[in-house]
């Protein structure tokens, strides 16, 4: 089967992750980059994306890249930017590839044969944008559902029938389909960041030093004083917890919320294990106040940045060193009576 533009782009992302880590590391967090930690296209757009510069990865030279990062050193770095930058390139190109093979195969879109749409389903976002089915709701509605790894043949019958009665010989823009199929790329891309960005950046740095973890979607449960409930990481296991890394993104219109549901769950599982080590994880621009008030709770709050330091801390202190965990919570409930 043909890769899907998920397929490519949950890939490129895991790769871009993978790379941001290093330079990261290599350059303590950025604050010592040099020009030996941007020599190839890749490692530079993550940089240059990530502080929103305009200079172009391909042409730019790295000694000018960390030019660049010094003078615009007190813009935070975004990494959501500096890693889908990257999967975006990627999947454009793709996107023209694809456009360009459906024109050849169709002899310039002059014939759409329903075998030909059933067998290519992972071209589906190119034949629902030249169909003029702009979401999957208009797709369904109009030929039935479909997918960009399954076309049922009846729906296949229904989308050729269509897309050879708009008659697209000669009068399709490639700039055009390629501007619609923006947003179907978008949503895809959305749809990564909240289910893999941010975690699979904290399960490499884990990854790398040997550390042994269950993520949210691995355990039943870490026994908390009030209640039950999920970490995105504990370490090494629920059954015998040492160790658990929350992650979370927010902006300061949520900062609040969000610091005391983190808290609330930090209290409930520090409270029921006393030497369980804490460790929150953040990104986006979340108030000095309620960073200041998860530390008092947390033994660790540190940005996604430093993700490698936080990852070091965890590695010691499951090897024995106790110095790592700052917070004591006792707090337990019992009956009056």
């Amino acid at each position: 089967m043909e890769q899907t533009f998920y397929d490519l782009a949950n890939a490129e992302m895991e790769r871009l992750i993978a790379l941001y880590l290093r330079v990261a590391e290599r350059s303590k967090a950025f604050s010592g980059l040099r020009p030996s930690h941007v020599r190839t296209e890749d490692l530079r757009r993550i940089v240059l994306a990530g502080i929103g510069s305009p200079l172009d990865p391909a042409s730019v030279s790295p000694q000018h890249v960390v030019a660049e990062w010094a003078r615009m050193k007190a813009v935070p770095f975004d990494l959501e930017t500096s890693v889908t930058t990257g999967v975006y390139h990627v999947i454009r190109q793709h996107g023209k590839r694809l456009f360009d093979q459906v024109e050849g195969e169709t002899n310039g879109f002059s014939h759409f044969a329903p075998e030909y749409v059933s067998g290519h389903p992972h071209l589906l976002p190119i034949f629902q944008h030249l169909a003029g089915l702009f979401s999957k709701a208009a797709l369904k509605r109009k030929v039935g559902g479909a997918s960009d790894r399954s076309i049922p043949q009846p729906v296949a019958d229904r989308l050729a029938q269509l897309l050879n009665e708009r008659r697209l010989e000669g009068h399709v823009n490639k700039g055009e389909i390629l501007q619609r199929l923006e947003s179907t790329l978008e949503g895809l891309v959305r749809d990564l960041v909240g289910k893999v960005l941010l975690e699979s950046v904290v399960a490499n740095a884990l990854k790398e030093r040997g550390l042994v973890f269950q993520r949210e979607r691995e355990y039943r449960a870490l026994k908390g004083v009030v209640y039950d409930f999920r970490a995105d990481f504990v370490l090494p296991s629920a059954s015998r917890p040492l160790a658990f890394v929350e992650v979370r993104k927010s902006s300061t219109r949520h900062a609040s919320l969000y610091a005391k549901d983190k808290m609330f769950s930090a209290i409930n599982w520090k409270g029921k294990a006393q030497d369980l080590l804490g460790v929150l994880i953040v990104d986006g621009p979340w108030t000095s106040a309620t960073l200041k008030v998860m530390a008092k709770v947390f033994d660790y709050v540190v940005p996604i940045a430093n993700v490698n330091d936080v990852a070091e801390v965890l590695k010691a202190y499951l090897s024995g060193d106790r110095s790592r965990l700052q917070w004591l919570i006792e707090f337990r409930i019992s009956p009056a009576t």
